[in-house]
C-alpha cells in the first residue's frame, strides 16, 4: 500500500506541472537512448565548465536547452535530493531517495549506478509521461557527474 500511495504522490506530481507543454500542443515527439545518452553528455559538460549552480538554473529552466520534447535533464546529490528536475519544479529541493515507482525505486537505482565502477547505466521504470498524461514504461540513463548524478529518460 505504502508503494501505491508513493506511486500515486509521483504521479501527481509529473502531471501538475506548471510551464510545460501540454498534450494539444504539438504532436509527441519522442526522444531516442541515442538523444538522451547526448542530452546527459551534454549536461555533464555543462556542469563542469560552469559549476553546479550555473548548472542546476540552466536544468531547471523550463524553455532552456536542458528540455527537448519528452526529454528534459534532472541531477540529484548522493543523499537522493533533486537538485535540478526539468519537467517538475516541484520536485527540486525535494529527497526522493524513498519515492517508489511500482516497485521499483528510480532514485536509489540511479545513485547505484552513479556509485558502480561504469558509473553510468540505465533503469527501467514506470512513470507518468508528463506530456501524454499516460502511464509509460521509462528507460533513464543515468552518469555520475562529479558528486552528481545525471539523468535523461525515454519513454517506451
Amino acid at each position: 500500500m505504502k508503494h501505491l500511495f508513493q506511486f500515486f504522490v509521483a504521479a501527481a506530481l509529473t502531471l501538475s506541472l506548471t510551464g510545460a507543454a501540454t498534450a494539444q500542443d504539438a504532436p509527441l515527439k519522442r526522444g531516442t537512448a541515442d538523444e538522451a545518452v547526448a542530452m546527459v553528455k551534454r549536461a555533464g559538460d555543462y556542469l563542469q565548465k560552469n559549476g553546479k549552480d550555473k548548472a542546476v538554473a540552466a536544468f531547471n529552466d523550463p524553455k532552456g536547452d536542458f528540455i527537448q520534447g519528452d526529454l528534459y535533464v534532472f541531477m540529484f546529490d548522493k543523499a537522493g535530493v533533486a537538485l535540478a528536475h526539468g519537467q517538475n519544479a516541484k520536485m527540486v529541493n525535494k529527497n526522493l531517495m524513498e519515492l517508489s515507482a511500482g516497485g521499483v525505486y528510480p532514485i536509489k537505482e540511479f545513485l547505484k549506478i552513479g556509485a558502480s565502477p561504469a558509473g553510468k547505466g540505465w533503469v527501467k521504470y514506470m512513470w507518468p509521461n508528463s506530456i501524454s498524461k499516460n502511464l509509460e514504461e521509462k528507460n533513464t540513463y543515468v552518469e555520475k557527474v562529479g558528486d552528481y548524478v545525471i539523468g535523461v529518460g525515454i519513454y517506451k
